[in-house]
């Protein structure tokens, strides 16, 4: 009787054991990957952000896309209006250029336009395909023009309102501004 029993209950336990580690695999598998982080090396110090890749997959996957492949690399902040926001990302450096001539669908982010997220600048529908911008301080009222944050600075704010100081005529610095590289990395330096 006792085998007959133990034939009977022992492929029970063994399906049940294999449906829990199926559930347990099927969890972690949802996980939701972390946004990555962007290192900004500039000749006025560094600023590392947080790219909202989960939150704002259009914006952020542009960014990081010219990120990875070099495109900012030796650009310059050509915009900075003191008390409001640090531009960049302009291949021409006059505010003006493009990398291309498409424009990125507009996109709205859960973030608002606080001090220290990142956004991509606008002048019409659409938002540029690669110049971005830095709030200084919050600067909510973007949000009903469309403007969509998509990343924030987590270190080198104080970098990022040194830059804002600078000496500048018509809102151009007088002394470049250089982003010499960005790049992904692991994680904040402490």
């Amino acid at each position: 009787m006792i085998k007959k029993l133990a034939l009977f209950v022992l492929p029970l336990l063994l399906m049940a054991s294999v449906a829990i580690g199926q559930d347990t695999a099927a969890e972690e598998g949802t996980k939701v990957e972390k946004n990555p982080i962007v290192q900004i090396q500039t000749n006025q110090g560094d600023i590392y952000l947080e790219v909202f890749l989960n939150e704002t997959p259009i914006h952020a996957a542009n960014f990081l896309s010219k990120v990875d492949a070099g495109s900012y690399d030796s650009l310059t902040f050509h915009r900075i209006v003191k008390g409001f926001v640090n531009q960049g990302g302009d291949p021409t450096g006059t505010g003006s250029g493009s990398m291309g001539s498409d424009r990125l669908a507009d996109e709205k982010s859960p973030f608002p336009q606080a001090r220290g997220t990142v956004a991509m600048a606008r002048s019409g529908a659409g938002a540029s395909n690669c110049q971005f911008y830095i709030n200084i301080k919050d600067n909510s009222f973007l949000d009903k023009q469309k403007f969509s944050s998509f990343a924030k600075v987590l270190k080198g704010m104080d970098n990022v309102d040194k830059m804002n100081q600078l000496p500048s005529t018509n809102d151009k610095p007088n002394e470049p501004v250089i982003m010499t590289k960005l790049q992904r990395v692991e994680a904040v330096p402490e």
